[in-house]
C-alpha cells in the first residue's frame, strides 16, 4: 500500500465519532495524540498529492518558507487553550481542526525538504521554547485554563510538554556530538 493510502485510512479512523470522543475526552490525548496524528495523516497523504500537483507546490512554495509560515500559524493557533475548548463545543471549530491539521502535514512535507539547514534550525529552535512555555503555562497556572478539562488534566498535559521539550533538548545535544563530515 502507498503512504497516501495509509494517510487516508488514518484520517478516516480519526474522524470516526467514537474515536473522536475518546481522544477528546482526555486533554493529553486531545493535544498530544489526536492533533499530531491528524498532522501525520496529512503528511502521509501529502506524498501522493505533491506528486500529482508538483507545479502548484513549486510555484506556491518554492523555497519552503511560505509553507513553514503556514505551519507555524496553524500549529500556534491549536496550542491556545481556548481553541482546545472551542473544538468541544463549536462544530465549526472542530471542522476547522479536521481540515487545517492534515493540511499542515501536507504543507510541512512539501516545505521541509525545500528548507536550507538554517531554516530547519530556525523551525526547531522556535518550537523548543514554545513547547517549554506551554509546559510552564499548563503546569503552573493557578486557575483552570480550559473549561472542559480538569486542572489535573492540564497539569498532566504540561508534563507531557516537559517530556517533549526534554526530548528536543536531548536531540540537540546528540546532534552536537555527531560527526557531520561526509563519509565515503
Amino acid at each position: 500500500m502507498k503512504q497516501s493510502t495509509y494517510g487516508g485510512l488514518l484520517y478516516i479512523v480519526l474522524i470516526i465519532p467514537p474515536v473522536i470522543n475518546f481522544l477528546e475526552s482526555i486533554m493529553i490525548l486531545h493535544m498530544l495524540v489526536q492533533l499530531p496524528l491528524l498532522i501525520y495523516a496529512g503528511w502521509l497523504m501529502g506524498k501522493g498529492i505533491i506528486k500529482k500537483y508538483p507545479g502548484f507546490f513549486q510555484k506556491w512554495n518554492t523555497n519552503g518558507i511560505p509553507g513553514i509560515l503556514f505551519v507555524f500559524i496553524v500549529t500556534m493557533y491549536w496550542m491556545i487553550p481556548r481553541a482546545m475548548d472551542e473544538t468541544l463545543i463549536l462544530w465549526y471549530v472542530e471542522l476547522f481542526k479536521f481540515m487545517s491539521l492534515p493540511l499542515v502535514g501536507l504543507v510541512f512535507r512539501d516545505s521541509w525538504g525545500k528548507l536550507q539547514i538554517l531554516g530547519k534550525a530556525f523551525v526547531f529552535l522556535n518550537y523548543l521554547p514554545m513547547f517549554g512555555l506551554m509546559a510552564w503555562l499548563y503546569i503552573d497556572s493557578p486557575i483552570q485554563i480550559c473549561n472542559n478539562y480538569l486542572e489535573i488534566e492540564q497539569q498532566t498535559l504540561g508534563w507531557g510538554f516537559v517530556v517533549i521539550t526534554a526530548m528536543m533538548v536531548f536531540y540537540l545535544i546528540q546532534i552536537a556530538f555527531i560527526d557531520h563530515s561526509e563519509k565515503g
